[in-house]
C-alpha cells in the first residue's frame, strides 16, 4: 500500500508538472513527457539558470570561489575563442581532467559551441585511452597534465591542449583563449555529449545523448527536488541552510554531470569539488561549507561512518545522504540513521544511457523498503520488467528491467548494432538488470542478467548473497560469484573484509545458514585483510576478483 509520503509526492509532482507548474510537461512526438517551457538545449540552460542564479556561490575548489554568473562568462568566452579556433557544430572535443573549475568551465564552453562533450574517463591508462578516442576522433582534446601525458603515450595525432588547473580559472584556461568566432544555433535534437559505459570487460561503448536528452535528464531531479522542498516546509521544516553539495563523484560520469552538476544550475545549489576522495577531507568540509547534500558509491558514506574523527566535526547540516552507482547494503541504511541523525538516507537508480534518471526512494519510504530502488521519476519515467521476447510482464514478474524516457541516449556512437540490441520496438532501454515491480509500483533490482550463479540447475542471485553476507555487522565490503565445478557446474564462493578484523569463514557461514537457502551458501569464503580492489566509478571489481579467486580454487 502506498504510504503517507507518496500520496503527498504524488500529489505534489501533479501540480508541478502540471499546466501552470514549475516544471509543465508535454509528450514528444514518440509519446514521453519533456518540460514545455524550459530551455531544451543546454546553450540556453547555461544563459537562462546563470542569469537567475546570477549572484550565488556556484564553484568552491580550494581558496577559488566563483558565481553562476562568472562561471556563465568564462564559458561564453571560452565557446568564442573554441568557434574561434576552427570547433564546429558536431565537432567531438574530449575533456579529460580530473574535477575542477576549468573542467565545468570547459564543459559549457564546448557545448555553447555546438560541439560534442566528450567526457574521458580521467583513470583510464593508455590501452582505454586510445579505444575512446580513437573512437570518437575528437577535434581537440582538453586535458590536464597528467592526462595530456597519458593521452600522449596512446600515439594517436591528437590535437591536446593542457591546461593549468591548479591555477585560478582565468590562467587555468588562458591556454584555449584566443581570437573568437560565432556560436552557432543549437536545436534539442543536436548531439550534446557522449560518455563511456562503465564495465571491466570488452571495449566502452560511447553513449550519446542529445540536448533534449541531457536537459530532460536534469529537470527530471530538479522536478523531484522541488517537490520534496515543498513538502519539507508543508511539514514545517524547511531548510535551515542555503542547498551546498559536495562534488565527490567523477564529473566524466553521469552521476557527477546530470544530478550532481547540472542540477545545481537549477536549483541554486553551491558545489564544493574535492579533487580527491578522503573521508577525513570529506568531514572537515562538510563542516567547514555547511554541506547540505551527500552522493557517493555507498562505501562513501560508509567510511564516513566508520571514520574515528566522525565525532570532531559538526555534521548537523547535512540533510541528506543520497547513493547511486552501486546497490546500498540493506543493513547501512540503519547504521548511516544513526550516525547522521539530521541526515536522511537516499537511493537512486539509473544509468549512463538514462542520463542518471530511472527511479529513486527517499526519507521514510527508504526506511520501511530499504531493499528496494523506489518507484519511477514520475512522469518522465516508464518502467517495464521485460521478458526475453521484449514482452511486458505483470507485476511481481522477474525479467529485465526497461527503462523509457526522453533523458535516454539516441544510442551508441557508431555501433549501430548496439544500438538497436538496447532498445525494444515500443523505445525501453534495456539496462542489463533484472528486478521486478511490487504492487505500487517500487522497483527492486534482483540482480544483473550476467551476475547469476546457475548451480547444478538452481539460479542463485549473487546480490542476494552479499545481501545476506552484508547482514553480518562485522561486514565492511563483499563480493559473491560463482566458481567452476565439475560435478554442478558452479559453486557460489565470496571474498569479504572486516575492518574490524574479528569475522572468519566458518562463523560466516553458521551466520547466513540462518539466512539464505542452503544451496546458496558460498562453499568457499575468503577473508582478506585490505580493501577489496574498486573500479574508476568506486564499485568493487567483482570481475577481477572473480578471475583472481577462479585461479586460486583450481591452484587448491
Amino acid at each position: 500500500m502506498l504510504s503517507e509520503l507518496d500520496r503527498r509526492y504524488d500529489a505534489a509532482i501533479a501540480a508541478v508538472t502540471g499546466p501552470g507548474g514549475k516544471v509543465e510537461v508535454r509528450p514528444d512526438e514518440l509519446g514521453r513527457m519533456i518540460p514545455a517551457q524550459l530551455p531544451g538545449t543546454l546553450p540556453a540552460f547555461f544563459d537562462f539558470f546563470c542569469m537567475v542564479n546570477a549572484a550565488t556561490e556556484a564553484v568552491v575548489a580550494g581558496d577559488e570561489r566563483l558565481t553562476f554568473a562568472d562561471l556563465n562568462a568564462r564559458a561564453t568566452t571560452l565557446a568564442r575563442a573554441l568557434a574561434g579556433a576552427g570547433i564546429a557544430k558536431g565537432d567531438r572535443v574530449a575533456i579529460a581532467m580530473r574535477n575542477c573549475p576549468a573542467w565545468i568551465v570547459s564543459y559549457m564552453a564546448v557545448v555553447k559551441a555546438g560541439a560534442v562533450a566528450t567526457l574521458i574517463n580521467g583513470w583510464w591508462e593508455a590501452g582505454e585511452l586510445r579505444h575512446a578516442l580513437e573512437l570518437t576522433e575528437p577535434k581537440l582534446v582538453i586535458a590536464d597534465a597528467g592526462r595530456a601525458k597519458r593521452i600522449a603515450a596512446t600515439g594517436l595525432s591528437l590535437d591536446i591542449v593542457t591546461l593549468p588547473i591548479e591555477e585560478p580559472i582565468d590562467a587555468a584556461i588562458a591556454p584555449l583563449l584566443g581570437e573568437e568566432g560565432e556560436l552557432p544555433a543549437v536545436t534539442p535534437e543536436d548531439d550534446a555529449t557522449i560518455l563511456f559505459t562503465s564495465g571491466s570487460t570488452g571495449l566502452a561503448k560511447g553513449a550519446v545523448s542529445t540536448h533534449r536528452a541531457v536537459t530532460t535528464g536534469v529537470y527530471t531531479y530538479a522536478s523531484q527536488l522541488a517537490v520534496l522542498l515543498g513538502i519539507k516546509e508543508a511539514m514545517g521544516d524547511p531548510p535551515k541552510n542555503p542547498p551546498r553539495t559536495l562534488i565527490i563523484v567523477p564529473l566524466f560520469h553521469v552521476t557527477g554531470e546530470v544530478p550532481c552538476m547540472l542540477n545545481s544550475f537549477v536549483i541554486n545549489r553551491g558545489m564544493v569539488i574535492m579533487p580527491k576522495w578522503d573521508a577525513g577531507e570529506a568531514l572537515r568540509l562538510i563542516e567547514k561549507e555547511k554541506i547540505t547534500y551527500f552522493v557517493g558509491v555507498p562505501t562513501m558514506s560508509l567510511e564516513l561512518m566508520e571514520h574515528p574523527d566522525r565525532d570532531k566535526y559538526d555534521l548537523s547540516t547535512m540533510t541528506d545522504i543520497a547513493s547511486g552507482g552501486a546497490p546500498r547494503p540493506v543493513a547501512h541504511v540503519p547504521r548511516l540513521e544513526e550516525a547522521f541523525k539530521g541526515a536522511q538516507p537516499a537511493q537512486g537508480y539509473g544509468l549512463t544511457e538514462t542520463n542518471a534518471v530511472g527511479c529513486g526512494n527517499f526519507w521514510s519510504n527508504y526506511h520501511e523498503r530499504p531493499a528496494s530502488a523506489g518507484r519511477a521519476h514520475r512522469p518522465f519515467v516508464e518502467f517495464a520488467i521485460l521478458a526475453d521476447d521484449g514482452s511486458h510482464l505483470p507485476t511481481g514478474g522477474h525479467g529485465e528491467i526497461g527503462i523509457r524516457s526522453a533523458a535516454n541516449i539516441r544510442g551508441y556512437w557508431r555501433d549501430e548494432a548496439a544500438t538497436a540490441a538496447a532498445f525494444t520496438a515500443d523505445g525501453y532501454f534495456r539496462t542489463g538488470d533484472i528486478g521486478y515491480l511490487d504492487e505500487d509500483g517500487y522497483l527492486f533490482i534482483v540482480d544483473r542478467k550476467k551476475d547469476i550463479i546457475i548451480r547444478g540447475g538452481e539460479n542463485i542471485s549473487a546480490a542476494e548473497v552479499e545481501a545476506a553476507i552484508y547482514a553480518h555487522p562485522a561486514i565492511s565490503e563483499a563480493a559473491v560469484f560463482g566458481i567452476p565445478c565439475p560435478v554442478l557446474g558452479e559453486r557460489p564462493a565470496a571474498v569479504v573484509y572486516s575492518e574490524k578484523g574479528d569475522i572468519d569463514a566458518e562463523a560466516l557461514t553458521a551466520f547466513l545458514a540462518s539466512q539464505i537457502a542452503r544451496f546458496k551458501l558460498p562453499e568457499r569464503i575468503w577473508v582478506v585483510d585490505a580493501p577489496l580492489p574498486k573500479l574508476g566509478t568506486g564499485k568493487i571489481d567483482k570481475v577481477d576478483l572473480r578471475a583472481h579467486y577462479r585461479d586460486v580454487a583450481a591452484a587448491a
